[in-house]
């Protein structure tokens, strides 16, 4: 093989800008600098040169041989692009700086060897793995542990490339002995490194750990009592995957076990005890390991409850007594939030209200985003929002052990719980307040008895001189809003529900910023649930709402964006009253009228302005003009920026696609609140919002696109005759974006295109049967179908039907697809009839459970037209057919006169197969066809 070597000149280039780098704190050097950094990568060989200088040029400072090191592991990925020559100099140079004599440069090429390992991984690398495993047996401890956290870094980040044979042998069959015999290591980092690598092979269910699985177990209780909390902590979080992975393997010594865990859950060492927690959380999840956590629900409910209490570093770092409602919040105090994106679904029969947009008590925040756990949403103790800590995991647990147990565990856990909310402690009231908020969805129907009792004294709390303990009452209140929310007398509604509103409104206005976010929060929780019962209480609902646009301070700003918008959408139309409008109004545009274009708080506020725009409907249409301006400058611009970028995207950063998707949500909420009183403003703004729409749909972010779909549909429903000059080109774009399965960042696009198409087709089939009215009127003659839309009738068919038969395709993606085909075939039968017997089955299947509405009986009319064009189409489905029709409640007066034909037309057409068939349906289903359409 050919040495590689850097050319003199190149060498000088790099290393005179890593010397300029750290020579300067100006920033506009500093990013020319980086803009450069970002050029050399361009160079073939750079990795070679940025290796060379970490290894080889010992003339060199540390630190600039450092620089070369970090930059070589955020480099890795160049290795697919290099020559052998290159490649075999990087991997030779990188170990060879692992054993350098200083410190930092083995700490760089250590970083380096786990990308590289992870990049190329271990099967093209062997030498690195043996290096790494010959270090363990090093006399020099320093070479032993840098040797172990090299190793226990990989196999945590791909455990799996290390479960393959290299030229004939099975790494792992030689490293998980090592491990296991280095769990008695005299050093404890060495025992905890050994006990961390083999629990990484755990979830994946190597082979190579299984074999020698009773032996791991087995030196686990050895070290259970080991006197290094690091050591205890991995062997806590080894029990955990093994419960997780195999629970078989600890059920014969599962009281010991639990014993254990339960004694480590207490541990002064919050460490051990978090991973000790993590047990209950994981045994309380499996519903196969319920029978045997159920008896011991009187030792760990208890202390769960316990854990949940506030302890003193918690207090130092809440620093939650004082009055801060006037100091201005730092730019560290505000999370990312995800806004826009709307995305079109259909609501089922067994769904109520969703509040889970809302903050939460706990909330598990993992590094990996694709193992989100989210026992409930968001987060709500804002100061330690990023750190899964014991009290979160403890409640987490209590939340999911109560949707286990239910009454069970309220019956453990009632005489302590009540021990804690009329203690004179307000740490332990406000732990038994946090407790009751966590078992609110599990324990609903056991605590629901005690609620006349226990929601006064929740508003009472409202009182409390402690803010912590104001705000976890203002989540716990939210966590029972729908029973609060749903008023059976006079008596209820003055007892719980007004008291509830009026306690969650001075929250909103506390003078505590953790109890206005709690306050904000929560009302909105009670917003979604109360609904329309809010409407008598608009006008103090809105006065307290517009007061906090003076009071709060950024973060919590955003909250009250959300808590209008959620308002809007709760009470609808009733928020057109020109009282209302007065009210709310002057503080929005003010705030719309203080913000920039490229202001991040724009986005909030365009999101919350689309609910309300939609409410007020045309009660808006005085402030519209300027917003619809405004939109569109925003939209265009947008994409003039994202054209830049895509030019250059190696020198430019990315614009924001943010400010594109709420614009383009606003533009939306303008469609349908104000529908073709818009039409005034679209043609006399440029550019056309069609003309920018049709580039939306063709951006390769999928939220872009999503929300340009739900546009599509939108001004399909509300201003069909401005969308229908623009039609050809967007259903170009659309039909491209029906994909039967679609990665899934882009499913929430395909679900808006293929519920937007369904929308468009039914207004071309609409406006074509009132023409037809007309000609009917004029005695002249009209073909039906649109030629202008029968063009694509085939080719969008033939992309639904596999959306719809798609075994693994989103349930949304299935109905959303249903409809439209049925809304097609509404419209254009003689061109879908011809393929119901392929897809009627699975279309029955996906809308049978969708509560009524006109989207389903648009569908139905349509699937019953198919049904009389083509009979036979249905005869091996009809089973799924009629279990459709008896699940509707209401259906529309032509919609029951359709199924009445279609049933007795096939009983008429052969009464002996009709009763037949008839009598091999499920009773249920004869039952219902009987009592409705008398077959």
């Amino acid at each position: 093989m050919a040495t590689w070597a850097p050319q003199p000149a190149g060498l000088q280039e790099i290393l005179q800008t890593f010397h300029e780098s750290t020579d300067t704190q100006n920033k506009n050097v500093q990013k020319a600098i980086t803009l450069k950094l970002n050029s050399f990568t361009r160079v073939p060989d750079y990795i070679g040169y940025l290796a060379h200088i970490l290894a080889s040029l010992t003339t060199e400072d540390d630190r600039i041989r450092t620089i070369a090191g970090y930059l070589l592991k955020n480099n890795a990925k160049l290795v697919a692009n290099s020559t052998p020559d290159v490649l075999h100099y990087v991997k030779d140079s990188i170990l060879r700086a692992f054993n350098d004599p200083s410190p930092m440069i083995r700490g760089a090429a250590g970083q380096d060897v786990v990308a590289f390992l992870g990049t190329l991984q271990p099967r093209n690398w062997p030498e690195a793995l043996m290096l790494l495993m010959q270090n363990l047996e090093s006399s020099n401890f320093e070479i032993q542990e840098a040797a172990f956290n090299i190793l226990e870094k990989t196999c945590e980040d791909f455990p799996r490339k290390f479960d393959v044979e290299i030229n004939g042998t099975r790494p792992l069959d030689h490293m998980i002995p090592k491990f296991i015999q280095l769990i008695d290591h005299p050093e404890a980092k060495m025992r905890a490194h050994a006990i961390a690598c083999l629990s990484h092979f755990i979830p994946i269910h190597s082979q190579s750990l299984f074999a020698h699985l009773d032996l791991f177990i087995s030196c686990l209780f050895k070290r259970a009592s080991d006197e290094d909390p690091a050591v205890r902590r991995h062997v806590c979080q080894a029990l955990v995957l093994l419960l997780a992975t195999r629970p078989d393997k600890l059920m014969p010594e599962m009281n010991s076990v639990a014993e254990y865990m339960l004694y480590s859950t207490q541990d002064k060492n919050e460490s051990v005890a978090l991973e000790s927690c993590e047990f209950w959380l994981t045994f309380a999840e499996d519903p196969d390991l319920a029978p045997s956590l159920l008896p011991l629900l009187p030792k760990v409910a208890p202390v769960l409850l316990q854990c949940m209490v506030y302890g003193e570093d918690d207090l130092l770092w809440l620093d939650g007594d004082e009055e801060d409602a006037l100091v201005p919040d730092k730019d560290t105090d505000i999370k990312p939030r995800h806004y826009g994106q709307k995305s079109h679904g259909l609501e089922h029969e067994s769904e109520s209200g969703d509040s889970s947009s809302r903050p939460g008590a706990y909330t598990r925040e993992d590094e990996d985003d694709d193992e989100d756990e989210d026992y409930d949403d968001g987060d709500f103790d804002d100061d330690m929002s990023t750190e899964w800590n014991l009290r979160k995991c403890s409640a987490a647990a209590l939340d999911v052990l109560a949707v286990r147990f239910g009454g069970d565990l309220l019956n453990v856990l009632l005489p302590a719980l009540k021990d804690k909310l009329w203690s004179d402690d307000w740490l332990q009231r406000e732990c038994g307040i946090l407790a009751l908020g966590a078992m609110a969805e599990g324990c609903i129907e056991a605590v629901e008895p005690h609620l006349p009792t226990l929601v006064p004294y929740l508003i009472s709390m409202l009182n409390d001189g402690k803010p912590l303990v104001r705000s976890i009452t203002c989540w716990t209140l939210g966590r029972y809003a729908s029973w609060c929310t749903q008023p059976v007398s006079d008596g209820q509604m003055n007892d719980f529900f007004v008291p509830t509103i009026e306690g969650l409104l001075r929250m909103v206005l506390d003078n505590n910023k953790r109890v206005q976010e709690a306050g904000c929060s929560a009302f909105a929780t009670l917003e979604e649930d109360a609904g329309a019962e809010l409407v008598p209480f608009l006008e103090p609902v809105l006065r307290n709402l517009v007061f906090a646009f003076e009071k709060y301070q950024h973060k919590n700003m955003l909250i009250l964006y959300d808590a209008v918008g959620t308002l809007a959408d709760a009470v609808g139309n009733a928020l057109q009253n020109e009282a209302y409008v007065e009210i709310l109004m002057p503080p929005l545009i003010k705030r719309w009228e203080k913000l920039q274009d490229n202001d991040e708080d724009l986005v909030p506020l365009l999101e919350c302005l689309a609910s309300v725009t939609i409410a007020m409907g045309p009660a808006f249409l005085p402030y519209c003009g300027p917003v619809y301006a405004r939109c569109i400058n925003i939209t265009h611009q947008s994409l003039m920026q994202f054209q830049t970028w895509q030019q250059d995207p190696e020198n430019l950063e990315e614009p924001d696609k943010a400010f594109l998707v709420v614009a383009l949500d606003m533009l939306s909420g303008l469609v349908q609140g104000l529908g073709m009183a818009l039409q005034p403003h679209i043609e006399s703004t440029q550019p056309h919002v069609l003309n920018l729409l049709v580039y939306c749909l063709k951006n390769p972010n999928a939220p872009v696109r999503q929300s340009g779909y739900a546009l599509v549909g939108d001004m399909a429903v509300a201003c069909f005759p401005i969308l229908r000059p623009y039609v050809p080109p967007i259903m170009e774009e659309l039909m491209t974006q029906l994909d039967p399965e679609p990665k899934m960042e882009f499913v929430s696009a395909c679900n808006n295109a293929a519920w937007s198409v369904g929308e468009v087709a039914l207004r071309y089939g609409y406006s074509e049967f009132l023409w037809t009215r007309v000609c009917c009127l004029l005695m002249t003659s009209v073909t039906l179908d649109d030629p202008e839309f029968q063009q694509w009738v085939l080719v969008l068919i033939q992309r639904l039907i596999p959306i719809l038969l798609h075994p693994k395709a989103p349930r949304s993606l299935h109905e959303n697809a249903a409809v439209s085909i049925g809304r097609i075939g509404l419209m254009h039968p003689t061109i879908v009839a011809p393929h119901l017997e392929v897809f009627a089955q699975a279309w029955c299947q996906a809308l049978f459970e969708i509560k009524d509405n006109e989207e389903k009986d648009s569908a139905f009319r349509g699937f019953c037209t198919l049904v009389q064009a083509n009979p036979a189409g249905i005869a091996k489905s009809f089973l799924w057919f009629c279990n459709s029709i008896v699940r509707w409640s209401t259906p529309s007066n032509e919609l029951r006169d359709m199924f009445h034909k279609i049933l007795h037309g096939f009983k008429d057409l052969n009464p002996p197969a009709w009763d037949q068939q008839f009598q091999l349906m499920p009773l249920p289903i004869q039952e219902r066809l009987t009592e409705l359409y008398h077959v």
